[in-house]
This record gives structure tokens, sequence and C-alpha cells, in this order.
């Protein structure tokens, strides 16, 4: 833990969490707004900057803004379009994310908590366009499929972590569905994690395990490459597909 950092999330996280969850409005949310900077913005900021610094040394080209719109997560929701209308959400987001642009659809690491359980891990969660392609055809490429297979096989051994993304039904069309990593082209996204009661995150040293489940569930150990640089790009990795459109080469 850095000296402003924090080992791990103070009491009022698990208040204003079990509160926002059991009476979701905005009376409550401005009757306890004390109880969100205490619980909620300050906890977060202080976890972000503790252990963004470190995740540089798992990935060089991590970046993270120990701010809400930056690494930790607005509490509105947006219900513009959702039939839920609850105006808060019930859980507190951080990510920690690669490339110039914030999102999900870049490769990161990121760590939910809710009242009841946290989840935590690496990956990217969505793939879309010319990216999603590129990885379909990585997947059947000799070199980067067996390579990504066997990727994956080692993040599994590396701890209970689930490798999710697999969001399609069925292959998409002009593609074998007996191929045998026919399952990894339901994938529109790849991201490895695991869920643990939330009391972990309230006890001592939580930030130096969150950081060792980073560092398992992160394929990515050849990170530090500047996208244009061509002669690491033609690398047969399992990264390979995210060469061009990221300015890192994760490992996935």
């Amino acid at each position: 833990m850095t000296e402003n950092g924090l080992s791990k999330f103070p009491p009022e996280t698990l208040r204003f969490l079990t509160g926002i969850s059991a009476e979701n409005s905005k009376d409550w949310f401005e009757a306890n707004r004390d109880l969100y900077e205490a619980g909620y913005v300050d906890p977060a900021r202080r976890f972000v900057e503790s252990v963004g610094p470190r995740l540089k040394k798992i990935s060089p080209g991590v970046r993270y803004e120990p701010k809400v719109n930056g690494s930790i997560g607005r509490i509105n929701r947006d219900v513009r379009f959702s039939r839920d209308k609850r105006p808060y959400k019930d859980h507190l987001d951080i990510w920690f994310w690669h490339g110039e642009r914030k999102g999900w659809d870049r490769p990161g690491f990121y760590l939910r908590i809710t009242a009841k359980t946290i989840v935590l891990g690496a990956g990217m969660h969505m793939l879309e366009g010319e990216l999603v392609e590129r990885f379909r055809k990585a997947i059947l490429s000799d070199a980067s499929g067996r390579s990504l297979m066997k990727t994956i096989e080692k993040v599994k051994k590396a701890g209970p972590y689930d490798v999710g993304g697999a969001t399609r039904k069925s292959v998409p069309r002009g593609y074998d569905a007996a191929h045998p990593r026919a399952g990894l082209l339901l994938h529109e996204g790849l991201h490895a994690g695991l869920e643990l009661p939330s009391t972990v995150a309230f006890e001592p040293g939580f930030d130096d395990r969150a950081l060792a489940h980073f560092a398992a569930s992160w394929a990515g150990r050849r990170v530090a490459a500047q996208g244009g640089d061509r002669k690491l790009n033609r690398r047969r990795d399992a990264g390979v597909f995210f060469a061009d459109p990221l300015p890192y080469l994760p490992g996935w």
C-alpha cells in the first residue's frame, strides 16, 4: 500500500452499497451523500492510486485516472432506454484500461464490488467491427489459434478463473461449427476473472490480493510493444490480432 493508498475498503463502502441496493432512490442518496463520498468516491480513488502504479509492472501500457468518470464508474444509471428506472447502480466499478480511449472495448483490469460479492479480472469485454473479424481469423490460424488455447489453459491453471465473452449462441455464418476451436468463435469478448465474497475487500491487504489476481488473469506478458513496431507485431503469439487496432499488445 502506498502512503495515500488503500489496503482495504472501509466499512462505509459496505454501508453505502447495502443502503443503495435496498433503497435506490434520489431521496436516500441525497440524505447519504456524505456516505457516498466516504464509502464510494474516496476509497475507490485511493485504491486506484495504490494499485495503478503497480499494475504498470504487469502491463506498462495500462492507464488509469483516480476519479469518477476516469477509473471509477459513475453511480448514476443511464435509464433513457431501460425499463429499469432505478436511478443508481448498486455496485462500484473500477477500470484500468489500455489505449488512448477508455471503454469496455479496450483490454484492461476490472473490479466490481457489490454488497455481497466482488468480481475482478482482466481482458477485453467487447470485440467489434474489424477487430472481431481479425480475432476469428486468428482462432482459425493454426499458429495463433493454438497459442490462444495455450494461453487460456495457462490462465485456468493459475487459479479458479472463468474465461468469459462467449455471447453468441452459434458460430458466425460462414464459419465451420465442427472446427476444433469453434467454441472460441462464440466469443465477442475475451476476459478471465473470478467472483469472491465481498468480505475479502474489507480485509487488510486486499490491494495486494487484487493485484495478484490481476497478474494471474492477465495473459499479456509481452505488453510493452508499441502498435507501430511491425517486427514485434509479426510475432506468432495469441495477441497478434490486437497489434494494429490497439497501441499495445496484450497477450489475449
